[in-house]
């Protein structure tokens, strides 16, 4: 079950939409769908998460916590509304897009994808891409 928390005044639309997006991802990895909890917070929120519990003194759009057991996609993914804002900027694309990025990197490190290599993050960039390109939601 995906479940949508907001500790900011930022809501999704259409949370159906997303739902129905990240189980997508997950079954097209070969996993199933457990407990995802996603938390929509501030700069703040996230900066204290990222300082009590990974010792982290730095900004950061996600931090992500994988309680992921075999085949059974479960964590918590919290997300700085803020931090995606800025990134949209510097990325120089819509807030949506970079939003859609940011919520399925946390999945897909639950699917095993890792970024601190070079070369494992140019792999996480085009499973990001084309798992963004799965996204879809009627207007």
């Amino acid at each position: 079950m995906i479940i949508f928390n907001y500790e900011t005044d930022f809501k999704l639309q259409k949370e159906d939409s997303y739902t129905d997006w990240i189980n997508q991802v997950i079954v097209s990895e070969g996993f199933m769908c457990g407990d995802i909890n996603y938390i929509f917070c501030n700069d703040d929120y996230l900066h204290e998460i990222n300082v009590k519990y990974l010792n982290h003194d730095t900004l950061t759009d996600i931090i992500s916590f994988d309680y992921t057991e075999g085949r059974i996609i479960s964590g918590d993914i919290f997300l700085s509304v803020e931090r995606v804002k800025d990134n949209a900027l510097d990325f120089d694309v819509s807030f949506n897009l970079e939003l859609l990025r940011v919520m399925v990197h946390g999945v897909l490190h639950y699917c095993g994808y890792e970024d601190k290599s070079e070369e494992d993050e140019k792999l996480m960039r085009a499973k990001e891409n084309e798992k963004i390109r799965m996204f879809h939601v009627e207007q």
